[in-house]
């Protein structure tokens, strides 16, 4: 029995050791001994390798992708409507209405029902090929071969059997690192050097934490970086992402109160670094959480607020609508694109069908977190620019600079139904486009005359 506890015990200590000098010594002061390089140089051979086997398994290579069911005509209403016109004299006098109108919103809304924009950014983008974790929503990866199945059973035992119980054990140091430390903090006089501490404290635990997932993170520009007094915006797809930014700089976390081990944090940060958390209530007073906001950015000596205004996380592939009221509160918006690679892990929380444990749980069972962050040139609002064009030119940057798809969809959709205001919208289009003829004339003799 001695013996069985002194083993326990000497594992114990050599697991300890080699997460202390392997792994956290070296997250703590921001180097890297070259391991994670390493293992994604592996990980690549190997899933490089997994697709060559899969592609020679599979008859038909071009099932392996889900390009779309449909292909949409993006043009606007008037141009679509006038094409279904067949001659000049279709065109609209004032007041007419066509039957072949018709043929346009049935249109609309049969590529509604088969494939709509919004429902698809709520669950995991598709892979061109199997990355050994999961089928996402492909079933198109079926057995291919015995060493394909070998490969995949030894990488289960390797993320549940190794690798997992090494992410705990971070994670939980992280986060207790986290509690301890900003808890001490706070109780020291608001000074320079608390506030040098409480970064540090932030910092070193987010680089823990990020070491947790096994993350693999490019910063690109960081002479953009969000400075104090300003406000971080992004792209959001994943919790994670607050560790992702953090883990290169520190921030000012806007959010609800919660309770639990999360109120738990949320206290013992705040006790430590001006966190702006507020209670259910105050939530829905939107001036009260504005002029909060904007007490916050007038202090040069405060960090960076960060903020998501999209609200909800989308996967991966697309940057959809921005709440205005971020744009609102005034300043400097320093806007920052965030990129995972789904080949190493999907990183994408759907909220609708995983808790947060199974997803954390997916997360530190993936391969990897890999990502590419690019900080962007501060934006500011222009003179006669409202709240709402703002938004959409900052989420237009973000989207191009990440290589996201642009939507102008609320990621409320996700779990409410289209507001009536958007139908109400399209009635008044198709309205004013037959309430007169002057723009359908001149559009259909553009479409008419040689391009």
């Amino acid at each position: 029995m001695e013996t069985f506890v002194a083993v326990i015990l000497h594992a114990l200590s050599v697991w300890v050791a080699v997460m202390l000098v392997l792994i956290m010594v070296p997250s703590m002061f921001g180097f890297s001994l070259g391991i994670s390089e390493l293992y994604i140089k592996i990980l690549v051979k190997t899933l490089e390798w997994a697709t060559l086997r899969i592609q020679r398994g599979v008859k038909d290579k071009q099932n392996l992708q889900v390009n779309g069911i449909i292909q949409r005509d993006l043009s606007p209403m008037e141009t679509e409507i006038v094409g279904l016109r067949k001659s000049r004299s279709d065109r609209l006098r004032q007041g007419d209405f066509e039957l072949s109108d018709v043929f346009y919103f049935s249109k609309k809304g049969f590529e509604a029902i088969v494939e709509d924009e919004v429902t698809q950014r709520f669950s995991s983008e598709e892979l061109v090929s199997w990355n050994l974790l999961t089928r996402t929503n492909n079933n198109n990866f079926q057995f291919i071969s015995y060493r394909v199945t070998m490969i995949w059973v030894l990488g289960v035992i390797i993320r549940y059997g190794i690798l997992l119980p090494l992410r705990i054990s971070l994670a939980t140091i992280g986060l207790s690192f986290l509690i301890i430390g900003a808890t001490l903090v706070g109780q020291l006089p608001n000074s320079s050097f608390k506030n040098w501490l409480s970064e540090t404290v932030h910092l070193i635990c987010s680089r823990i934490c990020a070491r947790a997932l096994s993350s693999a993170i490019q910063y690109h520009n960081r002479e953009n970086k969000p400075k104090k007094g300003g406000i971080c915006v992004a792209n959001h797809t994943s919790p994670i992402d607050i560790i992702i930014l953090a883990n290169d700089g520190c921030y000012a976390m806007v959010g609800q109160a919660h309770g639990g081990l999360m109120g738990v944090i949320q206290r013992a940060m705040v006790r430590a670094c001006p966190h702006v958390w507020f209670e259910r209530s105050e939530m829905k007073d939107r001036h009260l959480v504005t002029k909060r906001l904007q007490e916050h950015v007038a202090d040069k000596d405060k960090l960076p607020i960060l903020i998501f205004p999209e609200g909800t996380c989308i996967n991966n592939t697309s940057v959809m609508m921005f709440k205005k009221g971020s744009f609102e509160i005034g300043g400097i918006i320093y806007p920052v694109a965030i990129k995972y690679d789904p080949q190493f892990g999907d990183a994408f929380w759907n909220s609708s069908k995983f808790s947060m444990g199974k997803y954390l749980l997916r997360m530190m069972t993936s391969w990897a977190i890999v990502c590419n962050v690019w900080y962007m040139p501060p934006m500011v609002r222009q003179e006669g620019e409202n709240a709402v064009h703002f938004a959409n030119r900052v989420k237009s940057a973000i989207a191009k600079r990440g290589g996201l798809v642009e939507l102008s969809w609320d990621g409320g959709l996700k779990r409410d139904k289209v507001k009536d205001s958007f139908r109400e919208e399209q009635q008044k289009n198709y309205s004013k486009m037959i309430g007169g003829n002057e723009s359908m004339d001149k559009m259909a003799d553009e479409s008419e005359s040689p391009s």
